[in-house]
């Protein structure tokens, strides 16, 4: 990773942790097995890539952009995506650990949480509208001011959105998950 532009390259079980890795462009890159915990991915630039099975645990994205990146997975605990540049900001988790993760006032529309840990992400003030959470356990997950009209949370776990602070409309939710959209009302429901 010594050169400033990375086209096509595989990067597998690289232990990097608490590094600097900055200012680097990445296309169609794919990394295998890394560990980036702690490091520090300022100011990168990844396009068309895929993270598989990496720990990227408290990795810091200051400035970095995030064009269709798919992470498969990986541990991305604590990581804020929210200091991600927003133009052109798409991403997509299967299988992760994102628990402690913040993307807040982050614009993420039809973005894809697919068997992910999200507990206690912080979402606030997000963009989510028509994002899928599925088979995502949401438990302590922060929604407030959050636009999620037309977003799927049918298979969805452990979820607590309130329908007055949240922009709800067209969003999917299963008959079992609407205990989480009841809570602040203390019912009881059988």
């Amino acid at each position: 990773m010594e050169g400033l532009v990375h086209e096509g390259k595989t990067f597998e079980k690289i232990v990097y942790p608490n590094k600097e890795i900055k200012s680097r462009e990445f296309e169609e890159c794919t990394f295998k097995l890394c560990d980036f915990s702690g490091s520090n991915f300022s100011h990168n630039r990844f396009t068309d890539c895929t993270f598989i099975g990496c720990n990227l645990a408290m990795l810091k994205l200051g400035g970095a952009t995030l064009n269709n990146v798919v992470f498969k997975e990986c541990k991305l605990v604590g990581v804020n995506f929210s200091e991600c540049e927003n133009f052109l900001f798409t991403v997509r988790f299967e299988g992760c650990f994102l628990d402690y993760a913040s993307f807040q006032r982050k614009k993420m529309p039809k973005t894809h949480f697919i068997s992910t840990s999200l507990k206690s992400a912080d979402f606030s003030g997000a963009g989510l509208g028509n994002a899928v959470f599925d088979n995502t356990d949401l438990e302590g997950a922060v929604f407030n001011n959050t636009m999620l009209t037309g977003a799927d949370f049918s298979t969805a776990y452990n979820f607590d959105i309130d329908a007055e602070l949240n922009t709800i409309k067209n969003a999917r939710f299963s008959q079992y998950g609407l205990q989480g959209l009841l809570t602040k009302h203390h019912l009881q429901i059988s």
